[in-house]
């Protein structure tokens, strides 16, 4: 154990935290009692370095995570158009006034809906879209255990308009949402939410930043010659290094234009790069292609390389005649514009690469040349 009370129960208590949304006590009594074993402890960190508040209730444990950038991954991924989001927070509203185990009618909810939905244009429950919209809503309540189903199925409502589904009011339907500062009429922008909760930091506002950015994203870059986050990574980063290691299941890596927590031994609890997904194997390859090819290429102060998107496309068609043998039939079947397409989004979505929006040139971040991946000779030889 460290001198901060941390033994290797604690750094898996604070595992739980980062990779929940909560820990609910009558699903996971077990879980909720080992984190609250150690909550003291857990505060006293989390407070201190990341400058989150950890809330243990009597009936579930959340840890409030708040983003430096709000990125497009830390949405629902469920959900698909605004609409969505527009529907869900409306049926939040619709359950915070209701009591505890308060049951209603799908037809209950939906009239709420219509009349707190905020659009141009109403709602209208016979559009099909809609009603898809509302069922991708509905489900994330239940998901999330804000309401639970009493009677019936919520997927009918797609094909009917009519159908009816019973619902009840959890416990923590009014916990859901985090509290504010100020009212949130008093916001006009997203930023104005994000810059209210540095109000509350004081002390030590850089490194709060800092640690979120590490723990919460795939990678931190240096943004620019003076970025002064990225430049207390680089001037703190063996006291970093040491208390990260100390306290979680990572190793922090610093290079000139990156840094970023990397885990030696692959713990399923967490969603790490690569994953086991077969686009990985094309990815890994891509990477390992573009890193003994660098010096072809023109990359930028910052490490970046920009790309047009014919030329990205040509890289994976070169890259699918020197690899492709031994990935699986479906990327071995498909064009290798398609595969582009897909290991594109691939990037975005672990901040590895960005599309400018005025150009459409495609950026690679330099974090993707620190993850290659090659056959074993034996492999090459044998195919």
């Amino acid at each position: 154990m460290n001198q901060t009370g941390f033994d290797e129960e604690t750094i898996e208590a604070l595992s739980i935290l980062f990779e929940q949304f909560w820990v609910l006590r009558t699903k996971e009594p077990a879980t909720y009692q080992f984190i609250r074993e150690r909550e003291k402890t857990l505060k006293r960190y989390i407070s201190d370095k990341l400058g989150f508040d950890l809330i243990v209730h009597q009936h579930f444990i959340k840890l409030e995570k708040i983003p430096v950038t709000p990125k497009g991954w830390m949405g629902i991924q469920d959900f698909t158009e605004p609409l969505d989001y527009a529907i869900f927070c409306c049926g939040l509203s619709f359950t915070e006034q209701r009591s505890v185990e308060e049951q209603f009618l799908l037809s209950d909810i939906t009239e709420e809906i219509e009349d707190l939905y905020p659009g141009d244009f109403p709602l209208d429950w016979t559009n099909y879209q809609q009603r898809k919209s509302l069922v991708r809503a509905l489900k994330k309540m239940v998901e999330l255990d804000i309401i639970k189903v009493v009677d019936g199925d919520i997927e009918l409502f797609a094909g009917n308009e009519e159908h009816e589904v019973l619902y009840e009011v959890t416990v923590y339907a009014r916990y859901f949402m985090r509290s504010y500062p100020d009212d949130l009429f008093c916001y006009q922008t997203t930023e104005e939410i994000l810059e209210s909760e540095w109000l509350r930091h004081q002390d030590d506002v850089r490194r709060k930043r800092v640690y979120r950015k590490l723990l919460f994203s795939p990678a931190v870059y240096r943004e620019s010659e003076e970025d002064p986050d990225f430049g207390y990574i680089r001037s703190f980063r063996n006291r970093l290094r040491e208390d990260l290691e100390a306290h979680t299941q990572f190793q922090l890596e610093v290079f000139k234009n990156a840094a970023m927590l990397v885990m030696p031994e692959r713990k399923q609890r967490y969603t790490l790069f690569p994953d086991q997904k077969a686009i990985m194997n094309v990815a890994l390859h891509f990477q390992a292609y573009l890193r003994e090819n660098s010096e072809t290429y023109s990359i930028n102060a910052l490490g970046e390389l920009k790309l047009t998107m014919a030329e990205f496309s040509q890289i994976t068609g070169t890259v699918k005649e020197i690899y492709g043998q031994g990935w699986s039939k479906k990327y071995r079947d498909m064009s290798y514009n398609l595969i582009a397409e897909e290991l594109l989004q691939l990037y975005k979505d672990w901040e590895l690469a960005t599309v400018e929006a005025d150009s459409d040139m495609i950026i690679l971040k330099p974090a993707i040349a620190r993850m290659v991946g090659h056959y074993p000779k034996d492999f090459e030889v044998n195919n």
